[in-house]
């Protein structure tokens, strides 16, 4: 897994490709109405919603409503006006962030983990998950920006409290571009739980630079009598200015300028600030640090002294003002241990490694939080007509399920929507209906007992997972052996339809094995919870089941989600995705022919005047300079814009007639080396032979027939070198050498294979002492005519002898 962290998220569309990433952003003031930054806000909404009407006037590019209602944006690509959904923008990134990270690992990348603000709504999560789908890629896991941050700091520390202690609390505050989040988090050895979370989805880093910005919009106006609002351009680049200042202050106290050359109608404007002025300008701003502090504290009811630390995230959190309302608040230094900008990228690649098999990382689990209270409501047949509950209230653990038990005699639909839309920044309280189909009255006419399992999974996107009814089942034999209870616990004492409902949890474990148990919450039709153990009418229905005297049938589910992607529309990105990536190999490999081109006239040029000099002639020099001219002439008219193939056939054209003069310097540098080889070979080879003829002991074991095969090879040798070098002397630089280098290299190697075998071969095994010892021994044996059993002379002290010198060899 690859750490991969983006300052700014930008895709830049051309006439004839994309640039995303870093080569984007330095697009921002140059194709300004193509480049697209600024985005994550969008995911999940309507082009009417008043979120993205508000970015609408922040944003220096066009958006746009799309056929399904939601909001995209309005670029021109390809010489065309075209409309891309944020799901595909965004697909576009992680597309980039994949082949980033396939290029490194160099092998291919399918799994990932991407971080959310922890205020994204259903809608909003669907929708980032729906741009993985576009990118390729397969999302193990959305997770909240603070819980990542949580994971970076807690998996290193090696001295948490035992789960049998109390655990460490610790405030996490990440303030960044756009959005200022607060999780507080309690740690214990192997495992995180997030208590309680708070956030303001509209304070961040951007509000900061356009107090910056308005401030000096006005003084401009006065000052220059110009209307920068008015100018695209010149508004971008007084945003990046005034960014900078900003970060300046936030380590000088003392005046600052701000000083753009030719900003509009070719004025240079020049300015000044320092840090008491902007805390003064950005005063209200600071006012709304302390709020999701205090709301942090009450929601996991905990005081300041239970409080270990505060860690510090985001860009926006080194302004020295916000670190002062943090210390001011809980009156505790701030820590600043974890790494600003990459805090979030790091526990994401955590995370990811925790759930890949393909890594070993210590044991350390993870429970995150619905941020927002989940109700259902569904029609029944009391005078208000529907019924609702509370499935899972605000900061309430996840993952976790739920089964709901109704009971019911027809299909019915469920509502889920958010219980306090004031507390949720999105304008629609809908998450989905589900449609519980293929229910009917039991055999005897009563109410079916259906089971629905609701569940918040590991992304914090809430569904229906399952439904299942409970059916009776005849059985033969005595009616007494049936238990009188099991048919009225499937009926409604009051009405036919639902007058309460039981809700057994199963809260989600951990993230790899998600071991599940299920503890039991009974809930009536007004709310009320109540925990307590199976009645005996329970336990006497659950031998029934284990009996087979009822059966579970599963139920077809129909879903209809806020703001959903179609599967077609979703296909269609991915397949536009698929044709964008081709177009930009497709130009990638075009631009590279072309700089090979470009690459070639610049390097040969100044070779020419250079180290080829003395390798072409003044003819040739003049003619393949106006060549090279006419390239580059070529290159910057008619030439700019040509497809791969013509880029090709100009370099190949150059290279005929600047392949000539490269191979006589190639030749010209390595020909001493070859031949200076090849000399100290054959001197070795007559030195052996020379040693042959004056009868050197070492040699004497040659074949004579062999040496005199040799001496006439190296004869011939000789007499070729000497004729090539003598032929080569005659010639200029300027002319193609008699003898090229690889000749050369190959009569070395041929001398090698022919000559070696025969002068460097082994003397014959030479015979041991000992062993001509035992030859002697035999020779001395009986004699004819003696007896065989005569006493033979004791050989015990020359044997002890010959074992001791049994390393000494003799030489015939």
């Amino acid at each position: 897994h690859v750490l991969l962290s983006v300052k700014k998220a930008c895709i830049s569309l051309g006439s004839r490709t994309r640039a995303i990433g870093n080569a984007a952003k330095s697009q921002i003031v140059t194709n300004v109405r193509n480049t697209i930054h600024g985005f994550k806000k969008l995911h999940g909404r309507s082009f009417d919603d008043p979120i993205v009407q508000t970015e609408r006037i922040r944003l220096p590019y066009e958006l746009q409503k799309m056929p399904n209602g939601s909001a995209g944006v309005k670029v021109r690509y390809l010489e065309e006006e075209r409309p891309f959904a944020i799901e595909q923008v965004t697909g576009m990134l992680l597309a980039k962030l994949k082949e980033t990270s396939e290029n490194a690992l160099k092998k291919p990348v399918a799994d990932c983990v991407i971080s959310i603000p922890s205020f994204f709504t259903d809608a909003e999560r669907r929708s980032v998950m729906a741009a993985a789908q576009v990118a390729g890629l397969n999302c193990l896991r959305l997770m909240n920006e603070t819980t990542a941050v949580a994971l970076a700091y807690g998996i290193y520390k090696q001295d948490l409290p035992p789960l049998d202690e109390k655990p460490r609390n610790v405030i996490f505050i990440d303030m960044g571009h756009s959005a200022y989040q607060v999780s507080v988090c309690a740690f214990n050895k192997g495992k995180l739980k997030v208590l309680a979370t708070t956030f303001d989805p509209y304070l961040g880093g951007r509000n900061f630079d356009e107090a910056l910005v308005d401030y000096f919009c006005e003084e401009f106006k006065t000052k220059y009598k110009i209307n920068v609002k008015e100018n695209s351009r010149a508004l971008l680049r007084l945003y990046q200015e005034c960014e900078k200042l900003k970060k300046l202050m936030s380590a000088n106290a003392s005046d600052l300028p701000l000083n753009i050359e030719c900003f509009m109608n070719d004025l240079d404007v020049s300015s000044k600030m320092n840090r008491a002025q902007f805390e003064q300008l950005c005063a209200s701003l600071f006012t709304r640090v302390e709020p999701p502090l205090k709301a942090v504290m009450e929601q996991a009811n905990l005081q300041r002294e239970d409080i270990s630390s505060i860690e510090i995230v985001g860009g926006a959190t080194r302004i020295p003002a916000v670190k002062e309302q943090i210390t001011k608040f809980f009156l505790k230094d701030i820590s600043t241990t974890l790494n600003a900008d990459e805090a979030v990228a790091r526990g994401c690649a955590l995370q990811c490694a925790i759930l890949s098999p393909a890594f070993k990382v210590r044991e350390f689990s993870i429970t995150d939080l619905v941020p927002y209270s989940i109700m259902l409501r569904w029609k029944t047949s009391f005078e208000d007509g529907t019924g609702e509950c509370e499935v899972f209230c605000k900061n309430h653990p996840a993952p976790f399920s739920k089964v709901i038990t109704f009971h019911k005699k027809e299909p019915f639909e469920l509502e889920a929507f958010y219980t306090n839309l004031h507390e949720v920044p999105y304008p629609d309280p809908r998450i989905g209906s589900f449609t519980i189909q293929n229910v009917f009255p039991q055999s005897d006419g009563d109410s079916s007992k259906v089971k629905v399992k609701v569940r918040v999974n590991i992304h914090g996107i809430f569904s229906v997972a399952s439904a299942s009814v409970i059916e009776k089942q005849n059985v033969e034999g005595d009616p007494s052996d049936a238990p009188m209870e099991t048919e009225a616990s499937f009926k409604n004492e009051s009405k036919d339809d639902v007058d309460k409902m039981q809700v057994d949890q199963e809260e989600g474990g951990h993230q790899k094995c998600h071991a599940e148990h299920t503890p039991e919450e009974e809930i009536d039709h007004t709310g009320t919870k109540t925990k307590s153990a199976p009645s005996d009418k329970q336990d006497r229905l659950n031998q029934t089941i284990k009996k087979g005297k009822v059966k579970s049938i599963d139920l077809p589910i129909q879903s209809s989600l806020c703001r959903q992607l179609g599967q077609d529309l979703l296909n269609s990105y991915i397949e536009n995705e698929g044709k964008m990536i081709m177009q930009d190999k497709l130009e990638k490999e075009r631009n590279d022919a072309k700089n090979a081109v470009e690459e070639y006239v610049y390097d040969f040029r100044d070779k020419l005047g250079t180290v080829y000099e003395k390798f072409i002639t003044q003819e040739d020099l003049n003619k393949l300079s106006a060549i090279l001219e006419d390239t580059e002439n070529w290159l910057y008219e008619e030439g700019e814009d040509q497809p791969k193939q013509i880029y090709v056939d100009k370099l190949q054209e150059l290279k005929k007639y600047g392949q000539p003069i490269q191979m006589r310097y190639m030749e010209h540098e390595e020909r001493p080396k070859a031949l200076n080889d090849l000399g100290k070979k054959i001197q070795l080879v007559m030195k052996v032979i020379e040693a042959y003829r004056n009868k050197d002991e070492r040699y004497d074991h040659l074949d004579p027939a062999e040496v005199e095969k040799v001496e006439k090879y190296i004869s011939e040798a000789m007499s070729w070198l000497n004729s090539k070098m003598n032929a080569q002397n005659k010639l200029s630089l300027t002319q193609d050498p008699v003898v090229k280098v690889s000749e050369i290299v190959a009569k070395s190697k041929e001398l090698d294979s022919f000559c070696n075998p025969i002068i460097y071969k082994p003397k014959p095994k030479v015979e041991v002492a000992e062993d001509k010892a035992k030859a002697n021994s035999e020779h001395n044996g009986p004699m004819d005519g003696q007896s065989g059993t005569e006493t033979k002379p004791d050989t015990t002290k020359d044997s002890s002898q010959h074992t001791k010198s049994s390393g000494e060899m003799e030489v015939d």
